[in-house]
């Protein structure tokens, strides 16, 4: 049967007729000797390794939003969100360079001819299709949420991570089909590994290729260091919005950290979620649904023992920054409704509406005492796009998770 298969993937399909061989098919029409394995190996396990960080690191993300309950994320250190979100967003952008640079140092393979030859070598093909229209539309739409600009007509959030397995798997068969490829271009210059694989023929014309991009216009090192530079502008012009020091020089941040009211960025407003009457109504309540039934006005979680943390927002869009925020450990509002103080907690904006106007407070959460349900930032009552009057604020937790404009807590 195996066999069977094999001569069936290995037959020789019919070429096409020469005339159709032009532009750039025809012989020659990729003179650059920078088109090489060497070249392309190297610059893949750079886009590898950029694609593998922000793959896991986004999955982390979406398994502390969206994950089952047995997963449990910690509430320290406070900056492991932050850390882990920041490289996800940095890879992600680094990657976008990297891949133009690998499309155009194997490019010219898509051109060979005969196109396909064999039935294994043409399915080869279209799976490098798939590798790129999937890494295209995770670079190119996480850019856009990036930018918090939507064009298009599907939840990003889902189409993001189910793509991101489909890249990612398709990485991987990308690298086990071409691992004798990736081996010689790895291996070092004129040891037997560089030809490993390869009739004489191959391996003298691999040499003389190799010696020829040495001596050309651009040889291996200017192209290594012109990628790396691309690589790192892209990356140091916009990391400040996750890394403050580099704010001055990050010209393409889209957000960067204290741009907004109380010197912090603001995502949702308060008008885009509808709640301004709500949220100022005199007559608000905050409700602990619990054994004992707390109904508490904005003077009455006011004169409860207040505390100070410096916690940070860490949005999924990249940007992070640290406040000061005053208000009720949400441990000792439960305790007093009756509520086991490690219990599992749902909280509920004022929103009618909306993806994220609930989110679970888990145990690790519930009990670290940073966690709280603020009044204040920077020492000043919270500004209405802020969550005023009260919102969650707890260590290590995504952004579009410290809900505000809160309306109930109540037990999961």
């Amino acid at each position: 049967m195996t066999g069977r298969l094999d001569r069936l993937l290995g037959a020789r399909l019919p070429d096409p007729p020469e005339r159709l061989r032009r532009g750039p098919f025809r012989a020659g029409a990729f003179p650059s000797p920078l088109h090489s394995e060497r070249r392309a190996a190297r610059v893949g396990v750079w886009l590898g390794a950029a694609f593998l960080v922000c793959f896991l690191t986004g999955l982390v993300s979406d398994l502390i939003q969206s994950g089952p309950e047995w997963f449990s994320w910690p509430s320290s250190p406070v900056w492991l969100y932050e850390l882990t979100q920041g490289l996800h967003v940095a890879t992600g952008l680094a990657a976008i360079p990297l891949l133009l640079v690998k499309l155009w140092t194997v490019y010219p393979l898509l051109f060979e001819w005969p196109p396909a030859g064999s039935l294994a070598r043409l399915a080869s093909r279209l799976s490098i299709l798939v590798l790129v229209g999937t890494a295209a539309m995770q670079l190119v739409t996480g850019l856009f949420n990036i930018a918090q600009w939507y064009p298009f007509g599907f939840f990003f959030p889902t189409a993001h991570y189910w793509t991101g397995w489909i890249a990612i798997g398709a990485v991987a068969v990308h690298v086990g089909a071409k691992a004798p490829e990736i081996r010689r271009g790895l291996a070092r210059r004129g040891s037997p590994a560089a030809t490993a694989g390869l009739v004489p023929e191959q391996a003298e014309e691999l040499r003389a290729a190799e010696a020829a991009a040495e001596e050309g216009a651009i040889d291996r090192r200017t192209f290594v260091l012109a990628s790396g530079l691309g690589v790192a502008a892209v990356t140091i012009t916009t990391l400040g919005q996750t890394v403050t020091p580099l704010a001055p020089v990050s010209v393409l941040a889209p957000r960067l950290p204290h741009a907004g009211p109380q010197d912090l960025p603001v995502n949702q407003t308060a008008a885009a979620a509808q709640v301004e009457e709500a949220a100022t109504d005199p007559g608000y309540r905050l409700i602990v649904d619990g054994p004992r039934r707390l109904e508490l006005s904005l003077a009455e979680l006011r004169r409860r023992p207040q505390h100070t943390e410096t916690l940070p927002i860490t949005c999924v869009e990249g940007w992070s920054a640290s406040g000061r925020w005053t208000g009720v450990r949400l441990s000792d509002l439960l305790e007093e409704a009756g509520l086991p103080r490690d219990a599992r907690v749902v909280v509920e904006s004022l929103q009618t509406g909306g993806l994220y106007r609930t989110s679970v407070v888990a145990p690790p959460h519930v009990t670290d005492p940073r966690t709280l349900l603020a009044l204040q930032l920077g020492g000043e009552p919270l500004a209405l796009d802020h969550g005023y009057p009260v919102r969650l604020i707890a260590p290590n937790r995504p952004g579009v998770m410290q809900t505000k404009w809160l309306a109930l807590v109540r037990p999961a």
